[in-house]
């Protein structure tokens, strides 16, 4: 891959991040709260974790959808890109709003991004950088254009909220970004990812797949929530998130000396100043935001990116390295040349015809729903004919959009 001296190939694409975007729930959850509803207290939370606070969503129609889709937003906002312009959008969760569709073909949908393939990547924390990779790979290789990336949870729902070990530890939210390519040097450095799925059991939600479906017996036996290790996860993330760090900076031509700024996942402090200080870097070359957020899973890093960016952390030529870990087990981590100084200005009737193609996809899809409702009830002429005329007339709006 190339390196910090900035070396490349005629003709070598680069994916770049140009747009980044967050969207959290309404409502805060403070430890005082926690401590009216389980055995713990403020101090044994903030001691073990750093956490003081977390957004969870308690309005049922707030899912991994909605999140996302207000985080994929933000990010073309920033970006000033067109979603009809959109190649491909990978979305990772681990809470996603169902099996089967996946929580990225309805997000896909809900923006309008009608060019765009879509679909779910599950590699739990480490998820946001895994879909990095892949985005990157897919620019550089020449096959897409554009990729968005989200990562967006409601671990709440799959939270037992009488363990005091895992329910003040996770919280809910999204993060977003748009990669594109360029023949400017820079943008994702390398890559790093990794997986061993001996240690599948000490970070689970046993029961709803096919190896233990759901029964009457696994809710009982409250076999559909977050089980956790801590203990033995603490030690496997303290390890891999320094020999991750180190590898992706190995295969970018780095060392520690040429980091800018380090975004970990947000799980647990303690995790990450261990991790950080065996790497020698220090605190003001770290970005830890989980005090107010919880561990958002694979939504932590975008956040946090996200944060770091409005704190004016990142600068243009920074190096940025993220590292993340989880269930699975799983790690990543991966390299960037950053080369946005800032979000630009964007003018007020480009976002407002943004919000306009919104709304179009919106009644876009209601229409394709209702007639796939009547085409059912029609002969197969008659069904062709209206399936022709439905086509025609949202080809034109699309036309309308992008103009």
């Amino acid at each position: 891959m190339a390196g910090s001296n900035g070396l490349h190939t005629l003709g070598r694409r680069y994916a770049h991040i140009t747009g980044w975007g967050k969207a959290l729930p309404d409502r805060i959850v403070t430890n005082q709260e926690l401590e009216q509803i389980v055995d713990t207290s403020d101090e044994w939370i903030r001691t073990r974790s750093g956490i003081h606070q977390r957004y969870i969503a308690v309005d049922p129609r707030e899912n991994a959808v909605t999140l996302g889709t207000r985080a994929a937003m933000a990010a073309l906002d920033v970006a000033d890109f067109p979603v009809s312009k959109l190649d491909l959008l990978i979305c990772s969760t681990s809470s996603p709003a169902h099996l089967f569709p996946s929580t990225g073909s309805l997000i896909q949908d809900a923006l309008g991004a009608t060019r765009a393939g879509a679909f779910d990547l599950s590699a739990a924390c480490s998820g946001f950088v895994y879909a990095i990779s892949l985005a990157n790979a897919m620019i550089v290789s020449g096959q897409v254009e554009s990729v968005l990336v989200i990562g967006t949870e409601v671990l709440s729902r799959l939270i037992d909220w009488s363990d005091r070990n895992t329910c003040v530890l996770f919280g809910d939210g999204a993060g977003a970004v748009l990669l594109q390519a360029s023949p400017v040097p820079g943008g994702v450095l390398s890559t790093v990812l990794g997986s061993d799925g001996s240690g599948g059991d000490l970070l689970s939600v046993p029961a709803g797949g096919t190896s233990m479906p759901t029964t009457l017996e696994t809710v009982a036996a409250g076999q559909h929530f977050i089980k956790m290790d801590g203990k033995a996860v603490f030690r496997f993330a303290t390890r891999i998130m320094v020999e991750a760090t180190r590898e992706a900076l190995d295969k970018a031509s780095m060392s520690i000396a040429d980091v800018n700024l380090v975004i970990p996942h947000q799980a647990n402090e303690r995790i990450i100043r261990s991790s950080m200080k065996q790497l020698d870097l220090p605190d003001d070359k770290v970005f830890i935001n989980l005090y107010n957020y919880g561990n958002t899973s694979t939504a932590s890093i975008p956040i946090a990116l996200c944060e770091a960016i409005e704190q004016g952390r990142l600068h243009s030529n920074d190096n940025l390295i993220m590292v993340g870990f989880g269930a699975g087990l799983t790690w990543a981590a991966t390299a960037i040349k950053w080369a946005v100084p800032g979000a630009r200005e964007v003018p007020r009737w480009r976002v407002s015809q943004r919000q306009a193609s919104y709304s179009l996809a919106r009644v876009r899809s209601r229409l394709l729903r209702y007639s796939r409702q009547v085409e059912n009830s029609l002969t197969s002429e008659e069904g062709d004919v209206l399936g022709e005329v439905l086509a025609q007339r949202i080809e034109g709006w699309r036309k309308t959009r992008d103009e």
